[in-house]
């Protein structure tokens, strides 16, 4: 007797970051689970692109304010299961509306604030998509530690011939923003760094970085390509996987940096890796550096960021060791 097929609904709505490090529980679920299987997607409408060629989705669901936007239609396609990975009160919402059998994981955001608050480290040593992971444990999923997926369409695809002739024969890629400014290295010190690297070097960002793109590329002078605002997201994945190595915040490019195999120097400021989001690399440590000021009494302020310094000082970003990220950039002959 043929099986029947099993619709799972997965919501992860937004970041880039976040809903990067979900591939590889959608892959497992394709894998491991038997019969025939589709999986959904529901995300914000802005975020589409980063699931939109994902073999494993079979259909993507998109919001842009309201989940209102899509209920109906989610309740027509009579899900099997729901696997909440954002679980924030707007999938709840959803889960209680489609009446589906429900999966969800631990935020620990109780262990999150104790770190923040009171500086009393009780989070597990766990990368959050291990407790991703937590969420289809019942379903007898496994992680398969393959590490995070990323797929550029064809068209998205940049030729470096398209680049400056400077850039053509290899650069480092750096992702000069952040959602937070606390999350996000000052400018003179991005530009400090890319003085000092004396290579190409191609500024990653969207258009809310062009600005600084901009300043940081007068100011440095050279082999500076400012790409902040010039390319969509799968475009600028393209830009980072045929980089050398990628220098980048904690943020949503630092994911796709490792879904894309890059090497990664990885900065960090107010937050701290073990919150469970540094690079995800299961069987290649290797593959990544975290750079960060483990002086600070006042670090972590904030699992998130701020758009200024509590403490005024900004120690966490200003008193980064510059030479410490130069380490990791290839040698140039």
């Amino acid at each position: 007797m043929e099986k029947a097929k099993v619709k799972i609904l997965i919501i992860r709505f937004s970041s880039i970051g976040d809903i990067v490090l979900t591939t590889p529980v959608v892959r497992s679920l394709k894998e491991q689970l038997e019969g025939e299987l589709e999986i959904h997607f529901l995300i914000k409408k802005q975020y589409r692109s980063i699931v939109d060629h994902n073999p494993n989705i079979s259909k993507v669901h998109t919001i842009e304010k309201s989940t209102n936007e899509v209920l109906e239609v989610l309740v027509q396609e009579k899900f099997d299961y729901v696997i909440d990975l954002h679980k924030n009160l707007r999938s709840k919402r959803v889960v209680k509306k489609l009446k589906s059998l429900v999966f969800t994981f631990d935020k620990i955001n109780y262990q999150k604030w104790l770190l923040t608050a009171f500086k009393i480290n009780k989070l597990p040593a766990l990368h959050i998509v291990d407790r991703y992971f937590g969420a289809v444990k019942t379903l007898g999923v496994e992680n398969d530690n393959k590490g995070l997926d990323y797929f550029i369409p064809a068209a998205d695809e940049v030729n470096v011939t398209d680049l400056p002739v400077t850039h053509q024969n290899g650069y480092v890629a750096f992702a000069i923003g952040a959602q937070h400014f606390t999350k996000r290295l000052p400018s003179n010190k991005i530009s400090s760094i890319c003085k000092k690297a004396n290579q190409p070097i191609v500024l990653l960002g969207g258009n809310e970085d062009k600005e600084v793109g901009e300043k940081i590329s007068q100011e440095v002078g050279g082999a500076i390509f400012n790409s902040c605002g010039k390319f969509n997201i799968n475009q600028s994945a393209s830009l980072i996987k045929q980089s050398k190595v990628l220098i980048t915040h904690d943020t949503g490019l630092m994911h796709i940096g490792v879904a894309l195999g890059v090497q990664i120097i990885s900065v960090w400021g107010n937050t701290v890796p073990e919150f469970g989001m540094y690079p995800y690399y299961p069987n290649q440590p290797e593959k990544y550096t975290i750079i960060q000021n483990k002086k600070l009494s006042c670090r972590p302020c904030s699992k998130i960021g701020y758009n200024k310094c509590p403490k005024g000082h900004f120690k966490c970003m200003n008193d980064i060791d510059e030479e410490e990220v130069l380490k990791g950039l290839p040698v140039v002959n």
